[in-house]
């Protein structure tokens, strides 16, 4: 693959894009790369002013719609709003905070990162005719799903592991909405993207001295916002994508560069645990 860039992103005109988290970093580079190609986007944030800045700066494309994805009657009523998405892109994430809870009782990572989305994604699927792209992390890797406590209930908790364990759900959760779509016959796309490190405000949510490292770190590793959307917006828009890839940058141990397919762990790829994975978060959201 050449080094792709936002200038490679085909005419999107006509078309409604959901972005979810896009009041900042990623989602809100996402959403603005879109717009400026032509795509109606749909700002889909908790923080509706902040959104709402966004979207004044992009311009008419863009509009805002709140949506808090640890608050599942939230993703009921956003998801009720919208008419018509050909491409939703699962990007709005906490890492490694505290332990709290959603309004519904999950742990906030897996709740946020892989449930909410998971719920938002089902109830919007009969609209989405073209793809869906879930956004993960190199950090799947450090991940394993705790199918008889996915809530930290009765393990201690480790912000890092629960984060590795949400960003492993949102690749299971990818790869076994293709094999569902591939099934049913369906021509939508279900991919996955990481932005490698990236440097957003997501860095600096820890509320623990990690924050402080990160800020140095940041800007010796990190990449801006601006390339870590790439992979998401390659996924998002290219023709030449592969049903059921992950897509993230090129270079430094897939840190930074621009967007190409990768590869991702073998725990990942299990199928077993991905659909015992499905039917937990159908049960925890109360959907089929």
């Amino acid at each position: 693959m050449t080094a792709w860039t936002t200038r490679d992103i085909p005419d999107q005109q006509g078309r409604t894009v959901v972005v979810t988290g896009a009041n900042s970093g990623l989602g809100e580079q996402t959403a603005r790369a879109l717009a400026k190609a032509g795509a109606d986007v749909v700002l889909a944030c908790r923080d509706v002013a902040k959104g709402e800045d966004v979207a004044a700066s992009i311009g008419p494309r863009a509009q805002v719609k709140r949506l808090d994805l640890a608050d599942l009657a939230s993703v009921r009523e956003f998801a009720a709003g919208i008419e018509k998405v050909d491409v939703l892109v699962n990007n709005a994430g906490v890492m490694a905070v505290p332990l709290r809870r959603t309004a519904d009782g999950f742990e906030m990572q897996i709740g946020t990162n892989h449930l909410g989305h998971f719920a938002l994604t089902n109830l919007l699927l009969d609209r989405i005719t073209d793809r869906v792209v879930t956004v993960s992390s190199a950090m799947h890797r450090i991940g394993r799903i705790g199918l008889d406590d996915l809530n930290w209930e009765r393990r201690r908790y480790d912000r890092w592991l629960a984060y590795g364990q949400s960003k492993l759900a949102n690749l299971l959760f990818a790869y076994e909405l293709q094999r569902r779509l591939t099934a049913q016959g369906s021509t939508v796309l279900s991919l996955a993207a990481h932005p490698g490190y990236a440097r957003t405000n997501l860095q600096s949510r820890t509320e623990s001295i990690q924050d402080w490292m990160m800020k140095i770190s940041d800007p010796i590793i990190g990449q801006s916002a601006e390339k870590g959307a790439l992979p998401l917006l390659y996924a998002a828009t290219s023709p030449d994508v592969v049903p059921g890839g992950f897509y993230g940058p090129d270079k430094f141990f897939e840190m930074r560069g621009h967007p190409h397919r990768v590869r991702s762990n073998a725990r990942s790829h299990d199928e077993t645990v991905a659909r015992q994975l499905w039917e937990l978060s159908e049960r925890l959201c109360s959907l089929t």
